[in-house]
């Protein structure tokens, strides 16, 4: 049974669930920030996901960046697979810009700011862009997955 790490249970919203992955939208205003989290249990490296997982993990990383390119517009995303804090498998897609206030280093330890009102509108945005978009489509072989499935 899946179970969500509590340390993303408290510092994410809810966005969806893909086929794989349970996506997030990090509680930092200050950079746009989803998190891709395999709902298979006990998983740590993207090694552990079978040969078919890991290819509905890329899939739906790329589904995921062009949505957060689409609603953000960013000079460039950053796609990363760390577990130095939280072992639990997960995968960052933040959205930066060349002005945002970590600009060109990472953004781990530069400060964050909670949403307040915004973050269901931006959660509801990258929800309706996943649904209503060709991002997630037919590996041919894979079974297609859409949002919700």
């Amino acid at each position: 049974m899946f179970t969500l790490h509590p340390q993303l249970a408290h510092d994410t919203f809810f966005v969806s669930d893909l086929a794989l992955c349970r996506m997030l939208l990090m509680n930092n205003r200050f950079f746009p920030w989803a998190v891709l989290v395999p709902r298979r249990e006990s998983l740590r490296e993207i090694t552990d996901l079978s040969v078919e997982e890991r290819h509905l993990l890329i899939d739906e990383i790329s589904a995921v960046s062009m949505a957060m390119q689409a609603l953000f517009t960013p000079d460039k995303l950053n796609i990363a697979a760390l577990g130095n804090q939280v072992e639990q498998l997960h995968v960052h897609v933040i959205a930066r810009f060349t002005s945002d206030s970590a600009w060109p280093n990472p953004v781990w330890g530069k400060g964050s700011m909670a949403y307040e009102d915004t973050a269901p509108a931006i959660v509801d945005k990258l929800k309706r862009d996943l649904a209503s978009s060709d991002y997630l489509l037919d590996r041919g072989g894979c079974e297609t997955y859409t949002q919700g499935s």
